[in-house]
């Protein structure tokens, strides 16, 4: 009988010395779970379910952990799941023999393989008839399943930081969690698959830099031995894949990790996974049209819906995108207007109106910026690009031809958070080397997320680049969103936690 008074860590000691004793018997009678290297399987447990009407009769070698045991006499019942499944299995002791005393030696989480017939119960419940049975290895550890009706478990996994800690835990006892995840996995191969389809192709760029480029944003250091100098891990993707347009790849786009040496939230994590794309002779308009293109494919061949709902709000992606102006959008819901921009010390005027904190780095685009994320961007729930983002803010952007303070980038919103963020590319190296030299300025006044001036790219760039839209996605955000999860650490198989 479970005593409610103990101590969980006390009672998990107490199990894993009973299944240590257990694994200890089975080596007695020189079965060792742990010496058997294969099993040779027929069919997925979903195989069996989905083609029971030709299976029905028919002998079957699966294999899986065990998630429920219910011995009935001189007959038992137990469950499998592998990565495909649950199946039931059904053994009776007159066929067993002596080897039907080992079922008192199995747990739940053991994995055991079976072989035997296809049959249906009275209750409709497919099930596999064993004739033959081997446990495959054993868990030391108690495996916190789901309770079966009627049973009775002495702990589930609910405990959100353990799950984030214990994710191979998480992945087996918790449904959602690891629809989750496979949803992610699913989202991955079909970005890829609509890229390839569109003449894209897919490379890998160097995850270690001399200079990490391409973003606002602190990078992690390392040191590189046998080169003896430091390195950079990279924060985005964009400065070697346009290095690549630059080389005659036309269409190219990499998913990658990413590392950005900053704070931790339900939005942020510091190792990423981010898609970035860049298609010559395209502008912001295309790539408009290619995000729209690509939230639709996505959520058709994963979700098999345009529909999604999150805290009450639809959105739908078959529809297109709202298009709005950032300096719009800030009016809109602020009433603030460009000419409250127009110097800095408007700017901070503004921004305190607003109730925004302006550090002394902060540039009038970083405070239109700040306006945006705090004043604006709860706003965009259905699916919108803002765009015209301020010069200082955007420096591989092109500026806009009839307004030069501004720039030809958008942002993606949908449910209230920032999905995408493209260009128009900046493709003129003399522009560009400005560019970089007024980011040198903002670093040199104490500025660490300025970006860095790479003169490396500046040499590539004086060979000739294509005019291009560039796009970049967060896959983790994207995942985040369209699976409707509130933290972006559930959508992450091993998301960074503090020390615990």
């Amino acid at each position: 009988m479970h005593d409610e008074s103990r101590h969980p860590a006390t009672e998990e000691s107490q199990l894993v010395q009973i299944r240590k004793e257990k694994l200890q018997q089975l080596r007695a009678q020189g079965l060792d779970p742990f010496a058997v290297e294969r099993f040779p399987i027929t069919h997925t447990l979903q195989q069996v379910h989905d083609g029971y009407a030709t299976l029905q009769g028919q002998t079957v070698a699966v294999a899986g952990r065990i998630t429920a045991i219910r011995k009935m006499g001189k007959a038992t019942f137990a469950h499998l799941m592998d990565s495909t499944g649950k199946l039931q299995i059904y053994l009776k002791a007159d066929e067993q023999g002596e080897r039907y005393t080992l079922i008192d030696l199995w747990d739940l989480g053991d994995y055991l393989g079976v072989e035997g017939f296809v049959f249906q119960t009275r209750t409709g419940e497919i099930t596999v008839h064993v004739q033959q049975f081997t446990l495959l290895a054993k868990a030391i550890r108690p495996v916190p399943f789901p309770k079966e009706k009627g049973e009775q478990r002495w702990y589930e996994l609910h405990d959100v930081e353990q799950r984030y800690r214990q994710r191979y835990l998480d992945l087996l006892v918790n449904p959602d969690s690891r629809a989750r995840l496979l949803a992610r996995c699913s989202m991955i191969r079909e970005i890829r698959r609509f890229l390839d389809a569109r003449g894209f192709l897919e490379v890998e760029t160097p995850i270690l830099q001399p200079l990490a480029g391409g973003a606002a944003a602190r990078p992690f250091i390392t040191h590189h031995n046998a080169l003896d100098r430091e390195f950079q891990l990279r924060i985005a993707l964009e400065l070697h894949l346009k290095r690549l347009l630059i080389g005659g790849i036309d269409r190219v786009y990499e998913i990658g990790r990413v590392f950005r040496n900053e704070g931790i939230s339900t939005r942020h994590n510091p190792e990423f996974t981010m898609l970035e794309l860049y298609q010559a002779y395209a502008n912001l308009e295309d790539i408009m049209a290619l995000v729209e293109d690509l939230f639709r494919h996505v959520a058709e061949q994963v979700f098999g819906r345009t529909v999604f709902e999150m805290h009450g709000v639809q959105v739908d992606f078959s529809q297109p995108w709202r298009r709005v102006r950032l300096m719009d959008a800030i009016r809109e819901h602020t009433g603030l207007t460009e000419a409250d921009f127009e110097t800095l010390e408007r700017a901070v005027q503004a921004a305190e109106k607003v109730g925004i904190y302006v550090e002394c780095k902060d540039t009038v685009g970083g405070i239109i910026e700040k306006v945006l994320e705090k004043c604006v961007a709860e706003h965009l729930q259905q699916p919108t690009f803002i765009y015209g983002f301020p010069l200082d803010t955007s420096p591989l952007a092109k500026r806009e031809p009839d307004n030069p303070r501004f720039t030809r980038r958008f942002e993606g919103y949908i449910f209230g958070k920032e999905v995408a963020n493209a260009f128009s590319e900046l493709n003129d190296p003399l522009e560009q080397r400005a560019r970089f030299e007024q980011q040198l300025a903002l670093r040199q006044a104490g500025d660490e997320e300025a970006h860095p001036f790479d003169e490396d790219f500046l040499l590539a760039m004086e060979y000739g680049m294509p005019p291009a839209g560039g796009l970049g996605i967060g896959i983790d955000r994207m995942a985040m969103l369209l699976t409707g999860a509130e933290s972006i650490r559930e959508v992450i198989f091993f998301p960074q936690m503090r020390e615990g």
